[in-house]
């Protein structure tokens, strides 16, 4: 029976176990909420060269994870690694694991799996450039808040490789069936082993199937080192060609074939959702094309991803047809917005003042005006748009350095406007 204690946390039950160690819900008093506990098991740590090992890679996890602060990555809160124990406190994420979606009886959609993979690449993406590669990506290691959604966690990072320190790379990590060809043959390694593991995983997300499988871990790792998978849309017809791509060059065998990096992937995986034969829901903005727009936008540039998947939970999106008007001259209002897509005209007392493109802010004035946020002109749709609202009180929930960007921006948008605006009167 497992302990009711492990060093300050309580035990509420068992979450899961592995050949090393055991994972469980527990509850932490001092904070006052629920994390996950992993703990290795005592037989592991009596074993004096496995004991040596997996303390490491528990180690490992927790100093390097600990550096990652991300949205999609799991944070980890505590850890003890000694002779007589060891075990890491982490954030529990109560969705389970992506497992449960890689059977062929419980595929998700396409555009669900697309923003999973999406969301991975820009965690991933983020780890890289604090100079750590995961090295075990496989969907055990992806984990949702909600089993229905696709918010995820990257976790265990036990296994990861950090290249700005001195780090030893211990052979033989990693799962198998997700091993890219150069972590086969014990070639060095950098980011794109994971890149090629990703794809393995959104492989099995749209097929239900392993790319490869055999009866031994050898002739496995034969295959993938020497052969070929036929594509995804093989084991499932209605797979579209484009994400077909998107994992044929996710696993290419030779790595100067792959995707050389995580943004090129995100690009793909961004691209492929404005394939109308991908999307079923047209008038849905899936999240993943919601990042890719914002981080397209000036205002944003020195927005961090993660400021900018607070900026996404913070906002409204939808979508208005021609004519509608966004905002209106005399009305009260306490929010602002963004043209993501489309054209727009500002009017004043129906005199035109300017159009608004794609990538403009407009309504921001109502946050600092004295006049109780009273609208001075009307904004209106010429052609179909996209548009992004952002209510004040939301704003004040975010983080200090996400308002501080937003305060930042809108500086230059006033400035730059307070410029144009002196161009035309000096032009009168």
């Amino acid at each position: 029976m497992a302990a009711e204690r492990i060093g300050k946390y309580e035990i509420r039950r068992l979450l899961g176990e592995g050949a090393t160690s055991a994972v469980f819900l527990a509850w932490d008093p001092f904070n006052q909420r629920d994390v996950a506990v992993k703990r290795l098991y005592p037989e592991v740590l009596r074993d004096q060269d496995r004991g040596r090992l997996y303390r490491h890679l528990l180690l490992n996890e927790a100093a390097l994870a600990g550096k990652l602060t991300h949205p999609h990555i799991v944070g980890i809160y505590d850890a003890v690694i000694s002779d007589e124990e060891a075990y890491v406190v982490m954030e529990y994420v109560p969705g389970g694991t992506l497992e449960a979606l890689t059977c062929p009886g419980s595929l998700p959609a396409f555009d669900r799996v697309i923003e999973i993979v999406f969301k991975c690449t820009r965690a991933l993406d983020y780890a890289f450039h604090r100079g750590v590669t995961h090295r075990d990506i496989k969907p055990a290691n992806i984990l949702l808040a909600d089993a229905a959604g696709t918010d995820i966690r990257v976790t265990d990072f036990g296994a990861a490789l950090h290249t700005a320190s001195d780090t030893t790379q211990i052979s033989g990590i990693g799962s198998p069936a997700y091993m890219s060809p150069q972590q086969v043959r014990e070639m060095p390694l950098d980011h794109r082993t994971d890149i090629y593991s990703l794809g393995v995983v959104m492989y099995q997300l749209l097929t239900g199937h392993l790319p490869f499988e055999s009866d031994n871990n050898y002739s496995l790792l034969y295959r993938i080192a020497h052969e070929i998978p036929p594509p995804p849309s093989e084991y499932r017809p209605e797979v579209p060609e484009a994400l077909d791509t998107i994992v044929r060059r996710a696993m290419e065998k030779e790595i100067e074939n792959r995707y050389q990096t995580w943004a090129e992937f995100s690009h793909d995986l961004a691209l492929a959702f404005r394939n109308r034969s991908v999307a079923s829901d047209h008038q849905a903005i899936p999240e993943a094309e919601k990042f890719q727009t914002l981080r397209g936008m000036a205002f944003f540039r020195e927005f961090a991803d993660a400021e900018i998947w607070e900026v996404i939970g913070l906002s409204q999106w939808s979508r208005v047809q021609p004519g509608t008007v966004v905002i209106k001259e005399g009305e009260a209002g306490d929010h602002f917005c963004f043209l993501a897509e489309g054209e727009a005209r500002v009017r004043k007392r129906g005199r035109l003042l300017n159009v608004l493109t794609a990538g403009e802010c407009f309504g921001e004035m109502a946050l600092f005006s004295a006049g109780g946020g009273v609208r001075s002109a009307s904004v209106d749709a010429t052609t179909e748009c996209a548009v992004v609202t952002i209510r004040g009180r939301s704003l004040q929930r975010a983080s200090d350095t996400c308002r501080m960007h937003f305060y930042k921006a809108f500086l230059e948008v006033l400035s730059t406007r307070l410029s144009l605006a002196s161009s035309r009167i000096a032009n009168l």
